[in-house]
């Protein structure tokens, strides 16, 4: 049975309240280790998508009938693994404001993906709103440059490359759904394909699993429980009824969340050239997808 309308919107309220959580959670995570380097960055991306598939290990026995649909699972949980390599490793080096908002462009790169994979060619107001969204970024850039972390030129790029990798993730979520995965065995495939392509990874940078405060484990489990299996699977879940452009769009809203978070938890407040060029960001975003075909 389709849901209703208000149905879909009430699970991306929750998906999005849920996602805001994420980058609050890993900088925690940062604070209890005091480990900025990029092995803590893959356990914490690591340690979320573990704990994720293993809390979705029960019922995994049943056999996939659909099995058109598991390649682009397989696909899907490689993106989602570059996603978190990306995304968690750039609030090392770049404000919560800057990171989420850059993180956050899906909507214009799955247009643009949309266009490139699929043929479906993009309207004059969705360009524009992809130059006017790229405008922001680079005001971002600039501003945040001028103080917002270690690295912030890193870490945005960073931010960019954990949203492209994200936007492949929708796609290809959509396609393995549509080729008759359930949502369940979709999200079991895509995360522990996920988990297994970045466990190894912290030990190629001389990293590991062990040693942690017991609050990292605790943060790491949360990303897990909230961000991953409420949010990110609310998304999936809503792709099987609404365009992935609409879905994108509704996480337009995380930067608010995560941000608000971020000034009340830990006193962050962005310059008032990032929070401008976040404006123009969004603004660009929005125009894209009014202008995108449905």
């Amino acid at each position: 049975m389709r849901p209703s309308g208000l149905q879909v919107a009430s699970v991306l309220l929750l998906g999005i309240l849920a996602i805001s959580f994420g980058s609050i959670l890993v900088r925690l995570g940062l604070a209890a280790s005091g480990d900025r380097s990029l092995a803590f960055s893959l356990v914490m991306s690591a340690g979320r998508m573990g704990f994720a598939a293993l809390l979705l290990l029960p019922g995994f026995k049943n056999p996939i009938r659909a099995r058109g649909g598991i390649p682009f699972a397989l696909a899907a949980g490689a993106a989602l693994a570059l996603h978190f390599a990306f995304w968690i490793t750039s609030l090392s080096y770049t404000s919560v404001a800057a990171s989420t908002a850059l993180v956050t462009t899906n909507p214009v790169w799955v247009t643009l993906l949309g266009w490139l994979l699929f043929g479906e060619r993009p309207s004059g107001l969705t360009l524009l709103g992809v130059g006017v969204a790229l405008l922001g970024g680079l005001l971002i850039g600039l501003g945040d440059a001028q103080g917002g972390g270690a690295n912030p030129l890193l870490g945005d790029l960073l931010a960019l490359l954990g949203a492209l990798a994200a936007s492949f993730y929708f796609l290809l979520g959509r396609e393995a759904q549509r080729r008759g995965l359930s949502l369940l065995e979709y999200v079991r495939v895509a995360y522990t394909t996920a988990f297994l392509i970045l466990f190894p990874l912290p030990y190629l940078f001389g990293g590991g699993y062990g040693g942690y405060p017991g609050a990292v484990y605790l943060y790491i489990l949360l990303m897990a429980l909230l961000p991953q299996l409420v949010g990110h699977t609310s998304f999936n879940w809503a792709t099987r009824h609404i365009s992935p452009v609409l879905v994108t769009l509704a996480v337009l809203f995380e930067p608010v969340g995560a941000s608000l978070l971020a000034f009340l938890l830990f006193g962050e407040v962005p310059g008032l050239q990032v929070i401008l060029g976040a404006l123009v960001l969004l603004l660009g975003v929005a125009l894209a997808v009014l202008g995108g075909r449905r």
